[in-house]
């Protein structure tokens, strides 16, 4: 069973203010467990989190020179 962090300790981790991760869990945008008024979130679903935002970096292939006029 993964640790489940308090909304400080996930803002530590994700290294951003507490306000961000309430945010992300009244857009319910991240997964959480909700016993009675404590929220706590697992080390997993932040990492989960962090996974689908990740962009992957663009490649020389990738960036064309434009076709057309010269600037």
């Amino acid at each position: 069973m993964d640790k489940l962090l308090s909304v400080d300790e996930a803002a530590d981790l994700l290294n951003t203010s507490p306000r961000f991760v309430r945010r992300l869990i009244a857009e319910r945008r991240i997964e959480f467990v909700k016993y009675g008024r404590p929220v706590r979130i697992r080390e997993s679903a932040l990492t989960a989190f962090v996974v689908a935002g990740t962009v992957e970096p663009m490649r020389p292939a990738d960036v064309a020179p434009k076709q057309g006029r010269a600037a």
